[in-house]
């Protein structure tokens, strides 16, 4: 029970990475607030954690000022505080940045990195006003240290994301809160899938070829990484008992990218 007792907010949790993260805390002993944009999704994986007393679900657009601050503070009433924050809600599009439309560049930016800070923000003031520290986790991904075609406002926010992390461990560090970026390779999501048919379109291949040659090209194995993989970074984040390990940024992706 390496969290317990502790209280988690994990945003974007209603499926997918998120959700087992959401599971993976709970299994560990948090009291886990489901933040999505889908209501009854977040309720229904709060419910499947053990419901009232353990997870609740929270109704919450990361890009919405008030929406995240009530989020916060509901999370904060359900439970009376909160420990740590995992900010992973995120999207993808993909397209040449030729063709880019520049409504859809800000709508990314905006999920990954305006989220990013307006959850940060929130977790802080709760965190130091606590004055018991924290532990602030990032979804980055593989583009956070490297770039693919077709992603050029993924790859900006998922760089931008380090950038947060490393001013966040050092502002937060007198609070005893860190702040660390887990980087997956790619995870067979629903977010995934949905780029296997897009990338196979704009890069005139199949959607095999897709997997093999682009997406898994360059792992050790030619493995997909799993959900649970990245639960079990995020978990070690989370528990970490001291400030020796923030601002770092933790690789995981069979290989494709070596530090």
């Amino acid at each position: 029970m390496r969290l317990k007792d502790k209280v988690a907010v994990v945003t974007g949790a209603a499926s997918g990475i998120g959700k087992e993260i959401a599971r993976t805390y709970a299994r560990e002993g948090a009291k886990v607030v489901i933040a999505d944009l889908d209501q009854k999704g977040a309720d229904a994986a709060a419910a499947e954690l053990g419901g009232a007393g353990r997870a609740i679900g929270v109704a919450m657009d990361v890009t919405n000022e008030a929406q995240v601050d009530a989020g916060m503070a509901k999370a904060v009433a359900a439970f009376g505080r909160l420990d740590v924050l995992v900010s992973n809600a995120g999207i993808q599009i993909v397209a040449p940045i030729e063709d880019f439309a520049f409504a859809k560049w800000k709508q990314l930016l905006a999920i990954h990195l305006d989220g990013a800070f307006l959850t940060t923000r929130a977790a802080l003031r709760q965190m130091y006003s606590q004055g018991t520290g924290g532990s602030i986790i990032y979804m980055g991904s593989v583009h956070s240290k490297e770039a693919s075609v077709l992603k050029a406002p993924y790859v900006t926010a998922k760089h931008g994301l380090i950038g947060l992390a490393k001013v966040v461990a050092k502002e937060g560090a007198k609070h005893g809160v860190r702040a660390n970026v887990i980087c997956p390779g790619f995870v067979r999501t629903p977010l995934v899938d949905k780029q296997i048919p897009e990338q196979a379109k704009e890069l005139g291949i199949s959607e095999e070829a897709v997997i093999k040659q682009v997406m898994l090209k360059d792992t050790v194995d030619g493995e997909f990484t799993t959900v649970a993989d990245v639960a079990e970074a995020a978990l070690f984040f989370a528990a970490f008992p001291s400030n020796a390990l923030t601002g770092q940024s933790l690789v995981v992706s069979h290989g494709w990218f070596m530090q």
